[in-house]
Order: C-alpha cells, then sequence, then structure tokens
C-alpha cells in the first residue's frame, strides 16, 4: 500500500479513528496498540501476505537474540556468538532476497573471464524482493548492536517490539528508527492533541506535494530520457539529470514527510531525514543532511567500528562505508560506483581541507557542490554502469550544442530552438526523439514546482515560513493550494515511491 493512494487514505482515517476511541473513548491504550499492530501488519502484508512472515521471522530473530544476550552479559563469548547469529540470520536473508543473483552473476562473468567452466549460477532466480526489507532489517540490527553494546536494555514486552520494527508509516521506506528513541513512545499513552494533529498534517500534506505535484511530474521526462539516453542530445540528457536531482529529493523527501506527519497525527514522534541537503555547501554537509537516519546508522554501525577518523584509516573507512552504502541501495555496479564517487569526493574534501566558507563565496561553493551531487545521481538513476558512463561523456558534448543553440535562435526562435535542444513536444524539424507528453508548457511548471520546492524547503529550514502562524485566510490559503494542486495532479495508479525498491 503507498501512501499516494485512495487505499492509504481510507487506511488511514479508519486507523486514526478506531485509534483515538480506544485511547479517548474505551481509555484502553493496549487495545490501542495492539490495533497499530495489526494495521502495521495489514499494511505491509496488503501487496504481499507471504512477507508478513518474512518481517516477523526478523521481529523473533532479534527480540529472542537480544533477551539472550542481556542473559549472558558476563558471558562475553557466548554472547559475541548470539549477536553473530543474529547478524548472520537477518543478514542471510537480506542477502538471499536482495543480493544473490547479484553475486552470483558476477562469480560467473569472472569465472568465465578466467576461464572457469559454466556453473548452476549462470542464469538467475525470479526472486522478488519484499518491500522495505533493507529498511526494516537494518533498524532490527541497530537494536540488537545497541543491546550488545549495553546502550539500551532488551525489551521483555514482545508487542513493544513488534511494533518499533513494524510501524506503518516508517515501515516501508524509513525513517531507520533508534531503539531508545522510538521503542519507549509506545509505552506511553497517547491522547489527542490538536496541535500534534494539525502539524502533522501540514507535514504530510507538504509531502504528498512533493510527491505527486513535484516528483511525478519530473519523473514523465526522466523516465523517457534515460530509457533511452541513445536518443537524445547532451542538452536533453542534461535536463533529465536535473529533474532527476530534484524527483528523487521530491520523492524520498516527501515520503519522509508523510511518514513524519502521520505518526505524528497518532502522536509518535520520528526522527528528521531531511534538512534542505541541496543548500549544503559541502559533501560531508550535504549527508548531514540527506537520508540522516541511514547516514547516522552507516556512521555509528560501520564507520566507528571500522576506526573512524583515526589517523591513516579515514580515507579507507569512508571509501568503505560509502560502497557499502552505495550497495545497500541497490544490488548492481552503478549503485556501488555511485558510492565510490561520494567516497571519493569526501576523501578529496578532507584532504583539501574544504570548510564551509563565509560571504559570497558560500553561494560559489554551494554551486559546485549542488552539480557534483547532480552529477552522481547519473550513477544512481541510470540501469547499468556502461549506461551511466555514456551518459557522463555525452554530457561534454554541452558546449558545442550550447553554441549551435546560440548560433541557431535568430532562425527558429527561442520556443522552438528550446523544443528542439530539450525534445519537447510534438515532432519538429530537427527533432529526432521528441517527448510528445512532455510539453514546453509542462517543462515550465516542472520549473515552477522546483522553484517552490526549494522556496519551501529554505522556509521550514530556516524557520522563516510557518504556516501556523499566518491569520486564517492565508493560513487557508495556503492549505487549499496545496490540497488542490495535490488532487489535480493526483495519478489514479498510485506511482510507487522510488525507495520503495531498497
Amino acid at each position: 500500500m503507498v501512501f499516494n493512494s485512495w487505499q492509504f487514505l481510507v487506511f488511514f482515517l479508519g486507523v486514526s479513528a478506531w485509534y483515538f476511541m480506544f485511547t479517548l473513548k474505551l481509555h484502553k491504550p493496549q487495545w490501542a496498540r495492539v490495533l497499530l499492530l495489526l494495521a502495521s501488519l495489514c499494511f505491509y502484508g496488503y501487496g504481499n501476505p507471504w512477507y508478513v512472515g518474512l518481517i516477523l521471522f526478523s521481529v523473533v530473530i532479534t527480540w529472542a537474540g537480544a533477551l539472550l544476550m542481556e542473559k549472558e552479559e558476563k558471558a562475553r563469548i557466548r554472547k559475541k556468538f548470539v549477536l553473530g547469529l543474529v547478524l548472520t540470520l537477518n543478514l542471510g536473508v537480506l542477502f538471499w532476497f536482495k543480493y544473490y543473483n547479484f553475486f552470483a552473476e558476477t562469480w560467473y562473468t569472472w569465472a568465465g573471464l578466467l576461464g572457469g567452466q559454466e556453473t548452476f549460477w549462470k542464469k538467475p532466480l525470479d526472486i522478488l524482493l519484499p518491500v522495505g526489507i533493507s529498511f526494516y532489517t537494518f533498524q532490527a540490527l541497530g537494536y540488537a548492536i545497541d543491546v550488545y553494546r549495553g546502550a539500551v536494555p532488551a525489551e521483555r514486552n514482545l508487542l513493544y517490539y513488534t511494533l518499533f520494527v513494524t510501524f506503518f508509516p516508517q515501515l516501508v521506506a524509513g525513517p531507520i528508527e533508534r531503539t531508545a528513541h522510538l521503542l519507549p513512545q509506545f509505552k506511553r499513552s497517547r491522547g489527542f492533541d490538536y496541535d500534534r494533529v494539525t502539524s502533522g498534517l501540514r507535514q504530510a500534506a507538504w509531502g504528498m506535494f512533493k510527491k505527486v505535484v513535484v516528483a511525478d511530474r519530473l519523473a514523465v521526462y526522466v523516465n523517457a530520457v534515460f530509457d533511452a539516453p541513445d536518443a537524445y542530445p547532451a542538452s536533453a540528457l542534461a535536463l533529465g539529470v536535473l529533474f532527476f536531482t530534484f524527483q528523487i529529493y521530491g520523492d524520498f523527501s516527501g515520503y519522509s514527510d508523510i511518514a513524519v506527519g502521520t505518526a505524528r497525527v497518532l502522536g509518535f514522534d520520528l526522527s528528521a531525514n531531511f534538512r534542505a541537503p541541496y543548500f549544503s555547501k559541502t559533501l560531508r554537509d550535504f549527508w548531514r543532511r540527506w537520508h540522516i537516519s541511514l547516514s547516522g546508522w552507516f556512521k555509528d554501525y560501520l564507520y566507528f567500528p571500522l576506526g573512524g577518523n583515526r589517523k591513516g584509516f579515514a580515507p579507507v573507512n569512508l571509501l568503505i562505508t560509502f560502497i557499502v552504502s552505495g550497495l545497500w541501495h541497490g544490488a548492481a555496479w552503478h549503485f556501488v560506483a555511485w558510492g565510490l564517487l561520494h567516497g571519493l569526493f569526501q576523501v578529496a574534501e578532507r584532504a583539501l581541507n574544504i570548510r564551509e566558507p563565509s560571504g559570497p563565496g558560500k553561494y560559489l561553493q554551494g554551486g559546485c557542490t549542488f552539480v557534483l551531487v547532480s552529477f552522481t545521481w547519473i550513477f544512481f538513476r541510470a540501469h547499468t554502469l556502461t549506461e551511466a558512463l555514456f551518459i557522463s561523456a555525452r554530457l561534454a558534448a554541452l558546449p558545442l550544442e550550447l553554441a549551435g543553440f546560440i548560433r541557431r535562435l535568430p532562425q527558429t526562435g527561442l520556443i522552438n530552438s528550446v523544443r528542439e535542444a530539450f525534445q519537447l513536444g510534438s515532432a519538429l524539424q530537427g527533432v529526432t526523439s521528441p517527448i510528445p507528453q512532455f510539453s514546453i508548457t509542462q517543462a515550465g511548471l516542472s520549473l515552477i514546482c522546483i522553484a517552490a520546492l526549494l522556496v519551501g524547503d529554505w522556509g521550514i529550514h530556516t524557520g522563516k515560513i510557518r504556516v501556523s502562524r499566518l491569520s486564517l485566510v492565508p493560513r487557508w490559503a495556503v492549505y487549499y493550494t496545496l490540497i488542490f494542486t495535490v488532487f489535480l495532479s493526483w495519478d489514479q495508479g498510485a506511482s510507487l515511491f522510488i525507495y520503495f525498491t531498497f
């Protein structure tokens, strides 16, 4: 079940109504918790009920393992063995569903290059990736490691722990919550708080705007260009890269906003996952603002255990962490390359001692950071590493195309020149592969949506835009505008969120 669907709207309204009935009218908080658990399992099993068993397997393994580790507190070897078993079982399931075919095909390719014989790994297996398996696996493993370290006590109530792993707002695509932050919240009674509910609905509406109005609109052009990159000029590829830069942000941060907002309506606080990342001045700052919960997870559970910033090891540890991060996002070499690029850029920043500047220089450095981040998205969005390298090489022709665009401008006119350069609208002379469903009007609306996204992001991050503080008329004007644009752009097909595939 996806957030941008009528089914979820009906589901959430029903769950909220019953939840508040149990907590306010009947004074049965335990019933409310059971309701949340059943609702979460139904939410996850909506597309494929069999995957409910998979997530419950992870729940039981980590819950029982944590209790055993706490019991074996004085027996360090047995405690380590239990942690190793928990990690092996959970990561083994993740490996089978997400990485088996990738490593099998890689092994087969290298065996063939080295003159090896064919093996049973020649053909990939038909394995369907469970939605959100990377997210809930990491959340469960974070709990197990925290218990092993003594950072949190093992949870003895299976209901509370199961809710911690399966809580439906953040189950499928995060934020990846920490035990100490979220799990205790399920033990407290929740009432109806008008300010919390309205605040949550505002954030959810803003997230829906990001997904439905911004990301889904940009996806039309992005999909056309990246599905056939050899059919388009460098200018169209560059616009596709720019649009994807904002599509993935609108899509993923939109999901996070809806997750945080819906959880807040029910009385729960989830962690912020984004803080205006495209206003970053360095790559290091970007990763403090982008997918914060995953960045923090890798920092605490991989980077620091590897040695962190120890002299002589920091570059290696950074590269390992970002390569694993790339592989976490997808079982393909172009994801590994994406992670490696971010790791190399951060190593270079540290070697050159690049800091966040003050004064006018911060705008130039922020622009350079944005360009580097946008460039790395090529490797994230491309279907293969070869395709990503092809697009990167093709973009080198941009200066020549720009010169030709300026030269033809007096003859063809501005509108037709723009259509030709970016392959917009119906077939034109010189336009070999037009995108008929994406006219120049659609391109203009897309740029307006991007501007609205950036302004809203900046205003929320800096606190200079507070809709709740506006007087009645302008406040409701903003609400109606958000709701109207969302429903006007609503797709009956309810497009999936990009990070559902991870």
